[in-house]
């Protein structure tokens, strides 16, 4: 995940049509913050699936603090936002994550939630990135 201060999280708060919480007793353990087709966001990532796609739920960032995976917080935000989809007849939910170098937990954790590449894309900085989507049914 690339960084990000409080006022670009305020930004991209205010235009997402999906973030979830999920805290616990020490606060924030889980998030999840995911952008409709149509929205004046300026990821490169993003705009790969803009110009292919007249319909999908682009998962900008999940991330879950290291003292809390595998307690299945991601699934659990996985499955309520592909339910969120769902309702809102969203065909697809599309996100990416590195591939050069590779993550390889986000590849197993994407791959477990039903997401197949469809795409990559060298970036800028000398990374690549996979671009996923899970269809819903």
């Amino acid at each position: 995940m690339s960084p990000m201060d409080a006022a670009r999280l305020a930004e991209l708060s205010a235009m997402a049509a999906y973030l979830r919480v999920v805290e616990d007793e020490r606060g924030t353990a889980a998030f999840l913050l995911a952008f409709r087709e149509g929205m004046a966001y300026d990821s490169v990532n993003y705009r790969w699936f803009v110009e292919r796609y007249p319909r999908f739920l682009y998962v900008d960032r999940i991330a879950v603090a290291g003292d809390r995976q595998g307690r299945g917080l991601g699934t659990l935000l996985y499955a309520d936002l592909f339910d969120f989809a769902r309702a809102r007849e969203v065909p697809r939910v599309v996100c990416e994550y590195y591939s050069v170098p590779l993550n390889e937990p986000s590849r197993r954790f994407h791959q477990r939630a039903g997401f197949v590449e469809i795409g990559s894309q060298w970036l800028p900085n000398g990374k690549q990135v996979s671009f996923q989507e899970a269809l819903l049914r």
